[in-house]
């Protein structure tokens, strides 16, 4: 039993490592195979089904939505990777780990949000403020074309921040819990979020269950990697002391009880100001803000992630393969 435990243990690293490598090497996959496409079309069917007149079935048929696109993709996750692991060693195994990895890659992206920030960084280096609001609809909802140079920066910087837990490592935390399935269960909510989880007449009713879900589940991701983030602001040189100052000073000055926590991380790390007009300004202005700050940005990202990797992920599936077996 002791040789099965630790064979799973060493399984579930060996996927984590390579579905890790798989991002930083090839990054994103292409649109037309990518499950979170999928997802977003699964719930835009669901979503038009959903809609009702009557405000309480209507909520109910947002639960029931919910509900169905999670399992639609967590549920034949869990059963093919169940079937692989069933076939005779070392074929079964091998497959598992290789598809595992394979599937776990796609519920988070480390190289995919540098993918779309280092072109609006190149962008303001050549003075192209232009260039760089085309690329800006990719990573925020805010129009671009109101924006000045400073606050496409910063609006960058916040996405990289907030990105950090929502794109990155609360998809490794839901897999450290419950597997590739739970990641993938993650990433349907986080979708389901970003598609009605809004507020306005037309998402209140359908989508309050879905908003409600994502803020659940992003509760300890985003407070845990905060703090890793100030680790990870140390490594990176830049300053950890005004990251821990700024994270309690402002992080509950967001409407988001989650995101206020590494985007003031982040600001008070690389001692600038973020702000979303009309909604919120974390950090200090010290007046000098620059395109050089998303480089900085990603690199404190990409070592937060690694640092989450190490510190929670490994301890999780240690202890989950321990208690439960699975």
């Amino acid at each position: 039993m002791f040789s099965f435990y630790i064979s799973l243990f060493i399984d579930s690293i060996l996927i984590f490592i390579l579905a890790f490598l798989i991002d930083l090497v090839l990054g994103e996959y292409p649109d037309r195979i990518h499950p979170t496409i999928g997802i977003g079309k699964l719930i835009t069917y669901l979503k038009a089904k959903a809609k009702n007149k009557n405000p309480r079935i209507e909520k109910t048929n947002g639960v029931l939505m919910a509900l169905a696109a999670i399992l639609a993709f967590a549920l034949p996750v869990f059963v093919l990777l169940y079937l692989l692991r069933g076939l005779p060693h070392p074929i079964g195994e091998i497959l598992y780990i290789i598809v595992g990895a394979i599937l776990f890659k796609a519920t988070f992206a480390i190289s995919g949000m540098g993918q779309y920030t280092k072109p609006i960084a190149l962008a303001l280096k050549k003075r192209d403020i232009d260039g760089a609001r085309k690329w800006l609809p990719y990573i925020v909802r805010r129009d671009p074309t109101s924006l000045n140079e400073r606050q496409i920066i910063s609006a960058a910087v916040e996405s990289i921040a907030e990105s950090t837990t929502d794109g990155i490592t609360a998809p490794f935390f839901f897999y450290a819990l419950l597997g590739v399935p739970g990641a993938f269960a993650y990433r349907v909510i986080n979708t389901l979020d970003s598609m009605v989880g809004y507020k306005n007449a037309e998402y209140k009713n359908i989508g309050w269950f879905s908003a409600k879900l994502d803020t659940l589940t992003n509760y300890i991701p985003a407070r845990i990697t905060a703090y890793l983030m100030v680790v990870a602001a140390f490594f990176s040189g830049a300053n950890w002391r005004e990251s821990w100052r700024i994270l309690q000073r402002d992080k509950h000055k967001t409407s988001s009880p989650n995101a206020g926590y590494t985007i003031s991380a982040m600001a008070g790390a690389l001692g600038i100001q973020l702000e979303k007009t009309d909604h919120y300004k974390l950090g200090d202005d010290k007046g000098h803000i620059s395109y050089e700050d998303i480089g900085k940005a990603l690199r404190i990202m990409v070592i937060t992630s690694a640092l989450f990797g190490i510190v929670v992920v490994l301890p999780i599936i240690a202890l989950r393969i321990y208690v439960i077996g699975i």
